[in-house]
């Protein structure tokens, strides 16, 4: 199977390291493609018609998009433990763990667009104001909600990378006054599938 990835990209790393604590890094080729909404990739687009990354391309079959649904594909492919329980109580609370991951790096994105990317005459401050209120409350709920004790799930890897995107972009700090969302995600980013997998680069428009 090959990876569209890019290195700066909190979805793209997600699957990755989805791909890598399932065991299946060495069935997985990655392949970067910078991509952004004012650059065309025509090699992102041919598999992905929102052309955007991650995409996984399997040998024979369709290509599957975005990074829940590959982390879904994934949880198929290993004999381990499921990342994704399959069903009760924990299903849905690894599933809306996820959901906080993913919504605060979508947040982010939107953030970066009204305070950095977007010409400085075009940005609505009321909006990236509003943006950066939704990560501070999400930031809180998960130093209250966050469940550290339970086995390694789908949702821990969607919010451990999508901090840690946070962090490396200089978005709204989640470490102020947040000792035990700070401490769990210094112990997550010494995974081996976080170490193997560091952000880098800049977006290319």
């Amino acid at each position: 199977m090959r990876l569209l990835y890019q290195t700066h990209s909190p979805f793209a790393r997600k699957a990755l390291v989805f791909a890598l604590e399932a065991g299946l890094g060495e069935r997985i080729e990655v392949v970067h493609h910078e991509t952004s909404p004012t650059l065309r990739n025509e090699a992102v687009y041919a598999q992905n018609p929102l052309g955007k990354v991650p995409v996984l391309l399997r040998p024979g079959q369709a290509p599957i998009f975005d990074s829940d649904v590959i982390c879904a594909y994934l949880d198929t492919l290993h004999a381990g433990a499921p990342l994704i329980p399959a069903d009760g109580e924990a299903r849905w609370q690894a599933l809306k763990l996820q959901a906080i991951g993913q919504g605060l790096a979508d947040t982010g994105i939107k953030l970066r667009w009204e305070t950095v990317r977007r010409p400085e005459a075009l940005r609505y401050e009321a909006l990236g104001i509003g943006y950066a209120h939704k990560l501070v409350e999400s930031y809180d709920w998960l130093e209250r909600e966050l469940d550290t004790e339970s086995p390694l799930h789908v949702g821990h890897i969607a919010v451990a990378t999508a901090l840690s995107w946070l962090a490396f972009r200089e978005l709204p700090d989640f470490r102020a006054g947040r000792p035990r969302l700070a401490a769990w995600q210094d112990a997550f980013e010494r995974r081996a599938s976080m170490r193997a997998t560091p952000l880098s680069g800049q977006t290319h428009d």
